[in-house]
């Protein structure tokens, strides 16, 4: 069950799940996940209100579970994203309505038929080809959060490309060579993350300031002693940001932004 972004999680951090008497007969949105272990249907809800018999300790945003916490729930919340800003048709404007067990949108007045939406995004983290790696921190974000650096792709433009325009865009340096990783859905609100290393020229980074208000170079040994003491914090375990970072250390890292 997802309400205002948050995912209803019991005692013990994994999804808490409600029976269809609890949820109600008109959820918001629905979507069919398929069967459990058991042989049992799962189906994905957005709720206005909390069922009082749905077993849920607390509502919780999916950012901040554990990866194996989160496993289908990512899945479940771009569906749920998708149908809360997809009520009327692109093409007329007419209303829609749920279709093919939440996975399509059909028009009412034309019957033209929608799909879920994936937005691709290149995630990266950026090197220098020697001891040291670039992190960066948004200008929105607390003071000590850093990350790699990210953004979609434009139309026509392949995903190296996409790597190397936003590296330049966002802290002025050349990438030389982008290495594909392994990838993430991530569903805020439908985004699939596609991480790279990418090899760059070892000059000063020159955040624009717009996007990114600091980027520095870091050792490992800077890295650790940093995170450690809480001066840098990366992202949480669940995203592929703080993956492709411990993949250039070589082992987990301690802290990130949820503590």
């Amino acid at each position: 069950m997802f309400r205002d972004g948050e995912v209803a999680v019991a005692a013990d951090g994994a999804a808490a799940w409600a029976t269809g008497a609890d949820v109600g007969e008109r959820p918001e949105a629905w979507a069919f996940l398929g069967l459990d272990d058991a042989g049992a249907p799962r189906f994905a809800a957005t709720v206005a209100e909390a069922p009082a018999a749905a077993g849920a300790a607390s509502w919780q945003s999916p950012r901040g579970l554990a990866p194996d916490a989160a496993g289908q729930l990512l899945g479940a919340m771009a569906l749920m994203n998708w149908h809360s800003s997809h009520p009327r048709c692109p093409r007329c404007g007419a209303a829609t309505r749920v279709a093919e067990a939440g996975w399509q949108r059909v028009c009412e007045s034309e019957g033209s038929q929608h799909f879920p939406r994936v937005d691709p995004a290149v995630i990266m983290l950026v090197h220098d080809g020697g001891e040291r790696a670039l992190l960066a921190r948004q200008r929105r974000w607390p003071p000590g959060w850093f990350s790699t650096l990210a953004g979609f792709v434009e139309p026509g433009e392949s995903l190296e490309a996409a790597v190397a325009r936003e590296v330049a865009e966002e802290v002025g340096l050349t990438v030389t060579s982008a290495q594909y990783q392994a990838s993430q859905p991530w569903p805020f609100p439908n985004s699939l993350m596609l991480g790279f290393m990418a090899q760059a020229d070892a000059g000063d980074p020159r955040p624009d300031g717009d996007e990114i208000s600091e980027a520095n170079w870091v050792t490992r040994e800077s890295l650790v002693r940093d995170c450690a003491s809480g001066r840098i914090r990366l992202p949480p375990a669940l995203s592929i940001s703080r993956w492709l970072i411990q993949q250039w250390y070589g082992a987990e890292l301690p802290g990130d932004w949820t503590r």
